[in-house]
């Protein structure tokens, strides 16, 4: 694969150098027009604005991109399956490092990566996890790690920054031409005033040019990042199903970030069928259909000839598909399949628990839900009737009461207030059950989840910082 990454890097060079076109004569023309001979300061000008904004996309624009579409870091223990998946394709694709994984709150099944290859993150929606099998599961995450293994991701950041810049650009300049009105310059002339007719053309120009180029980066990648699916899961059926369900589905999620929307295995913000210079991605239906054309095998070889079969060409190189190994087709998975409603309970309660919900338990059988803003010590079944306690950490209330002093022996703390660490008083602990999903709530009022396999003898509250002894039942 890596010739054909090879040839998308030269292709995306091309395209990055043209947007910097766009972007340097932009500059050029604004600083001509707004004053005489300052056609070099907006060339200056138009780089340092890019230069921003690649600096804070090169720190931290992958957390950006997160909580843009309020996506939240989740361990193993919230879905096992996930990561065991992503464990899996990690593996299978060789990268150094295994992602991290999040989870955004979204009926619509979808999901997107982000980051460098010693240094990336995949984050898949509540949807995804509900409406799709393992074996769809695994289609996606693969391809959504072909993305990081292809190197796409870095280059779209890249791409996107650019293309940020020149819209911020024109929009600024469009909205002081009209709010000025017109923008008039302190020079006259004829020659002064077509110089601002085409710097306000361009300026219109400049974002729809920086899109299409934008868009013409991300077409041909998604087609390797399926191909890179279908030879790490070793089963194209699998991702050729899970874009049958996302692209039902993806007007659900029309409300996503227009930065991250490219981004997704199917952008929710075109049709299914859409084929133009405005599609961030292929049709659907084609990438579907080449995958359902492999036949028996799940390597490159087999995915470029069923791309030629359906395209009438070839997408990856001849090195490539001449190195390449026969990779067999595997039968389906035998797992068991949860029911709906289970896999969107799961998928819930994994926003629940990182929300703060105490999750209780009645004598009756009902699973009770407690909001982090329940404030009493206790919580009235709503089919028994019964008084169900709040479980607490042992002896903290009055510790936290009298300022949490030091008193004896224990694990640090730290004072609610940000005080200097102190120690805990004795007894500051909690009864811990192995084999299910445990809550309790800290003195400070945060809940405090524990998984069926914690096996510490401590655990930190989010909220405080207090450490916790843990006493198993």
């Amino acid at each position: 694969m890596w010739e054909a990454i090879a040839s998308n890097k030269r292709r995306s060079v091309a395209l990055i150098l043209m947007m910097a076109a766009v972007l340097v004569l932009l500059g050029y023309l604004i600083g001509g027009a707004a004053a005489p001979d300052g056609q070099y300061v907006g060339v200056a000008i138009a780089v340092a604005i890019w230069l921003v904004l690649w600096l804070v996309a090169s720190f931290g624009g992958e957390g950006v991109l997160l909580g843009s579409v309020g996506a939240r870091e989740i361990q193993h223990d919230d879905h096992p399956v996930l990561f065991n998946v992503v464990e899996e394709m990690t593996i299978a694709s060789g990268l150094p490092k295994m992602p991290r994984v999040y989870i955004m709150d979204s009926d619509a099944p979808n999901a997107f990566a982000v980051g460098r290859e010693d240094n990336a993150a995949v984050a898949v929606t509540t949807g995804l996890l509900m409406k799709l099998n393992r074996d769809e599961l695994q289609g996606v995450i693969g391809h959504e790690i072909g993305h990081i293994k292809n190197h796409d991701t870095q280059f779209m950041m890249l791409a996107g920054v650019m293309m940020g810049a020149i819209i911020l650009i024109a929009d600024v300049f469009t909205r002081t031409m009209y709010y000025s009105g017109g923008g008039r310059r302190r020079s006259s002339g004829q020659g002064a005033a077509i110089f601002m007719i085409v710097a306000l053309l361009f300026a219109i120009l400049a974002p729809i040019v920086a899109q299409l180029l934008y868009f013409a980066c991300s077409r041909r990648r998604e087609y390797m990042a399926d191909a890179c699916g279908a030879q790490f899961t070793r089963y194209p059926e699998g991702l050729a199903s899970a874009l049958e369900k996302i692209s039902q589905s993806a007007p659900l999620m029309s409300k996503v970030n227009r930065a991250v929307a490219p981004m997704l295995t199917v952008n929710p913000l075109e049709g299914s069928s859409l084929s133009s210079l405005f599609s961030t991605h292929p049709p659907t239906e084609d990438r579907i259909r080449v995958l359902r054309s492999m036949g028996g095998g799940a390597a490159y070889a087999d995915y470029e000839a069923a791309y030629a079969r359906v395209h009438g060409q070839g997408l990856l190189g001849q090195r490539t598909l001449a190195e390449a190994r026969p990779v067999g087709v595997r039968p389906p998975s035998a797992e068991p399949e949860k029911a709906d409603l289970a896999k969107a309970r799961e998928s819930v309660d994994i926003l629940h628990r990182m929300s703060g919900f105490l999750f209780l338990q009645c004598a009756c059988g009902l699973r009770i839900k407690v909001p982090p803003t329940h404030e009493h010590d206790s919580v009235q079944c709503p089919r028994c009737g019964r008084a169900i306690p709040i479980p607490a950490v042992a002896a903290a209330a009055a510790a936290a009461a009298a300022g949490l002093e030091a008193a004896g022996k224990g694990a640090t703390v730290s004072d609610v207030a940000g005080e200097e660490e102190q120690a805990a008083p004795e007894g500051y602990s909690y009864t811990y059950t192995p084999g299910k999903w445990q809550s309790f709530r800290c003195a400070c009022g945060w809940t405090i989840n524990m998984s069926p396999t914690f096996a510490g003898s401590q655990v930190k509250c989010p909220g405080c910082g207090r450490m916790v002894n843990v006493e198993r039942a």
